[in-house]
């Protein structure tokens, strides 16, 4: 599927937006004196910050090819 510049564009302010306010929640679970009680969000938080860092990529990737193809 083919998507626009600016599609791509939004998706990139999108995901930046989220990885931004799940490194901060990430900071803040692991800061607090229960952080061992919290260690499901702890994880989950650090996952869905590989995969949003994964797609970020890929749009960073799509950018360049489409760049090239101009």
């Amino acid at each position: 599927m083919q998507y626009t510049h600016e599609e791509l564009a939004e998706a990139k302010r999108q995901i930046d937006s989220l990885l931004h306010k799940l490194r901060e929640t990430h900071a803040s679970l692991s800061a607090k004196e229960t952080a061992d009680r919290l260690k499901p969000q702890i994880t989950l938080a650090a996952r869905r910050i590989d995969a949003l860092e994964v797609a970020n990529a890929l749009i960073e990737r799509e950018f360049a090819c489409c760049n090239d193809a101009v």
